[in-house]
């Protein structure tokens, strides 16, 4: 694993049939980091040690992902938001605020929505809450999502391929193709590349259906009552104004911001931007 800047600790918590990798720094409110596919907590390198300076920041590996471990089965959004929540209380943590990106994203608003007394504040990252009503794959643009989705064929087709794969959307979800380095790459190359972490991150999209359908139930019900920040990458596959469309069919109180010169990979495109957008936003009551 590569070695962490100053005043970053590992950490890992046993949680019945997964065991969740997450890595702390700093002191104060908790604020918890959820990253995406194919990413790790690595993605958020760049934000932790000034986010550090003001909060106790939590930035754990999705179940199947990074350094966790990769059980077969619970790649619903529901489940890996339990995990998040198992995390959380082993913690000691009873509020926090949270930042998902990527399937990150439809994770932290399981987590918010079903744990509503944990989160005091919420933001989303260039991503749309599947079963909002919206088209969660833009008419097949997002030509993956069904890809990933087919049982056994992308783990046979990808596997001892992973840099030529993953590479392809590091280089082009990117404003800049050299936007995520290849040291960078090699580090989530570290854990892709191991044939069940590949499958875990395959499985969080077959489990599309069932999110489809647990979000829809619960939204037509409810809405999202704490502020919600939604952020969209402006440029390449990023999604502009559709996380702001998206999150306020799923939430009462919605602020939306485009980051320019950016595209998927916000918090590796343009770190200083997402900060100073975060700062301000986890500052209000």
């Amino acid at each position: 694993m590569n070695a962490l800047p100053a005043g970053l600790s590992h950490g890992r918590a046993e949680l019945g049939d997964v065991s969740l990798h997450y890595v702390t720094a700093g002191e104060g409110e908790p604020l918890v980091l959820l990253h995406g596919w194919p990413q790790t907590w690595f993605e958020w390198r760049h934000l932790i040690p000034e986010l550090a300076r003001r909060y106790r920041v939590i930035a754990p590996d999705l179940r199947g992902l990074g350094d966790s471990s990769r059980p077969a089965e619970g790649y619903d959004k529901r489940t890996m938001a339990a995990d998040i929540h198992g995390l959380l209380g082993s913690l000691g943590v009873e509020r926090c605020c949270l930042v998902g990106h990527d399937w990150g994203g439809p994770v932290a608003f399981a987590l918010a929505a079903h744990y509503p007394g944990l989160v005091r504040r919420l933001a989303i990252l260039d991503v749309v809450i599947p079963g909002d009503g919206g088209d969660f794959s833009q008419g097949g643009r997002r030509w993956h999502h069904a890809f990933h989705q087919v049982a056994g064929l992308p783990e046979e087709l990808v596997r001892g391929r992973e840099r030529a794969y993953l590479g392809w959307f590091y280089r082009n979800f990117a404003h800049r193709p050299d936007a995520i380095g290849e040291e960078e790459i090699a580090e989530y190359l570290r854990t892709y590349s191991d044939p069940a972490a590949l499958a875990a991150g395959f499985a969080l999209y077959r489990a599309l259906p069932r999110d489809r359908e647990d979000n829809a139930a619960w939204l037509s019900r409810h809405k999202l009552a704490m502020p919600v920040l939604a952020v969209g990458g402006g440029e390449s596959f990023g999604r502009r104004h559709e996380p702001e469309e998206s999150l306020r069919r799923c939430a009462q109180d919605v602020t939306g911001a485009v980051i320019a010169d950016s595209g998927h990979w916000i918090p590796e495109e343009q770190p200083e931007r997402l900060l100073a957008l975060l700062l301000d936003f986890f500052a209000g009551n």
